[in-house]
């Protein structure tokens, strides 16, 4: 017997495509619709058995929260994610909200049509090679790159810091001097310690590599000018 179902996707042209597919294979698609951010209202006024939720974005902040949404409002319904080969946070985010599975999106009709067979009779549909891997690299963890903006403040001074902020923001080294309460050939040996520090040549390098990095956002109240 055919999977009663919803199908989204951020995009509308494979929600369609996958909907035909399913429709072929003798599921009854109750809707196909994009994107997945207005996916919870759509699946909950439809009440389908399983929804196929496909998303580009495993990883991103609230990916899931539509299928959290779901899950509340229809607690019996399945969820099925597809979406691109995931890290370990992407497939834990997908079955925290209460999805049953998670299908590569390069995955055959074949797979997907498995999943939703699976899930539907209250299986977890996810492929062992794909929990064998999130197991592998959540035991095993890949080092991650230093965080940019932390390694450059362990460079500074509390001092530094704010002239840092200071120079950003545009002021001379009269104005830093004045702020700062400090004489004008003190703001002038700060800032040449700054840019020595950061490896740049200029202020104007100092603040665009401030800005890229966020390490303004990270430098405490009392090191920022007032606004």
């Amino acid at each position: 017997m055919g999977v009663r179902l919803v199908v989204v996707d951020d995009h509308r042209l494979l929600a369609e495509a996958l909907a035909s597919a399913l429709k072929l294979r003798g599921h009854r698609v109750l809707a196909a619709a994009a994107p997945t951010a207005g996916a919870a209202e759509l699946v909950v006024g439809r009440a389908p058995e399983v929804c196929l939720f496909g998303t580009a974005a495993p990883a991103a902040p609230g990916a899931f929260d539509p299928v959290a949404r779901i899950k509340r409002e229809r607690p019996q319904l399945a969820v099925v994610v597809l979406g691109p080969v995931p890290s370990p946070r992407g497939i834990a985010a997908a079955f925290a909200a209460g999805a049953s599975g998670y299908v590569r999106h390069d995955e055959r009709i074949e797979g997907v049509e498995r999943a939703l067979l699976k899930a539907r009779a209250g299986e977890a549909a996810v492929a062992p090679q794909l929990l064998a891997g999130a197991f592998a690299e959540l035991l095993n963890p890949a080092a991650q790159p230093d965080d940019e903006a932390q390694r450059l403040l362990r460079l500074l001074t509390r001092r530094e810091v704010e002239v840092l902020v200071r120079v950003a923001e545009g002021e001379d080294t009269r104005l830093i001097a004045e702020g700062m309460g400090i004489a004008s050939s003190t703001a002038r040996t700060h800032v040449q310690r700054v840019l020595m520090k950061l490896g740049v040549g200029s202020r104007l390098e100092a603040a665009a590599l401030a800005a890229r990095t966020g390490l303004l956002d990270r430098a405490v109240p009392s090191q920022r000018r007032p606004r």
